[in-house]
């Protein structure tokens, strides 16, 4: 009999709606798991050290250790209108973003990936955890700061104004989708056991999807102090049609995504196979 698995993921409502069912054993058949619950700077920084069988990662972490993981097809974050956002004080002035001091929710998040990519000229980042970097920006120990998650949300309320949605940007420029963070599986653990869990992920999404009442207080407990409205804001923005699969469009979005960056000399470049072998069955 196999070990459980452990499962990494963070725990934002998208990831514990998404991962509900499978780690309190609701889909028969499903392998057994135990859930890792870290942010997500601190997942892609397991996953570089292998640390986790299965695991969330940032897109931008995924192209540095793609030799040892490889992507599943569901339970990712993906979609449309969805992006970072780099937000700063009334009176900046955009044009001076390549000379500011700017916060950034880690340096292997996707967030600081498309920022990067926007703004290559850009020197002094400054990485905080990203429940941090809208009180950093208000009190002006930063410039601007990138924010993600239920930031999107909340930044008006500390008087703050969005520079530039770097989601809209990626979106406007390539015509994709926002590939912000996805699920790996360790190669090592076989393609027929990677083919299951990857099922087993994109049933326990139907199964949230079927069940939201019985999800919620699994999502709540883990939300922190956030206010229920933003909690199910942010579900409905995170978890869209390519959560339960990427799709053609979405694998073009992550191929491109990780195309750019080598070719900027952010990541290294690689002939890997990014995704996982699909059941034939």
């Amino acid at each position: 009999m196999n070990a459980p698995l452990s499962l990494g993921y963070s725990p934002c409502p998208n990831d514990t709606y998404s991962f509900y069912a499978l780690v309190h054993g609701h889909l028969e058949g499903a392998p057994e798991v135990r859930e890792v619950l870290e942010d997500i700077e601190t997942l892609n920084g397991l996953a570089a050290q292998g640390a986790l069988d299965v695991v969330k990662v940032s897109f931008h972490a995924f192209g540095h250790f793609l030799s040892d993981y490889c992507l599943l097809h569901s339970g990712g974050a993906l979609g449309r209108g969805c992006g970072p956002l780099v937000v700063a004080r009334e009176g900046f002035v955009t044009d001076t973003l390549a000379t500011s001091r700017v916060a950034i929710p880690g340096r292997m998040t996707t967030a600081a990936l498309l920022l990067r990519l926007f703004a290559p000229a850009l020197t002094e980042v400054v990485e905080m955890p990203f429940h941090h970097i809208l009180e950093a920006t208000r009190s002006g120990e930063v410039d601007a700061g990138v924010i993600i998650h239920e930031s999107r949300f909340t930044y008006p309320k500390l008087g703050l104004k969005k520079v530039v949605d770097l989601g809209e940007w990626w979106e406007s420029t390539t015509g994709h989708p926002i590939p912000l963070g996805g699920i790996a599986a360790r190669r090592g653990l076989g393609e027929d056991r990677i083919s299951h869990i990857d099922a087993a992920l994109r049933r326990s999404v139907e199964y949230a999807h079927a069940h939201p009442e019985q999800v919620r207080d699994y999502v709540a407990a883990h939300a922190q102090e956030m206010e229920r409205e933003v909690m199910e804001a942010h579900i409905a923005l995170y978890v869209t049609e390519y959560t339960l699969d990427y799709g053609s469009d979405g694998e073009a979005a992550i191929t491109d995504l990780l195309a750019r960056a080598a070719s900027a000399g952010i990541l290294p470049a690689t002939d890997a196979p990014l995704f996982s072998e699909r059941d034939a069955s």
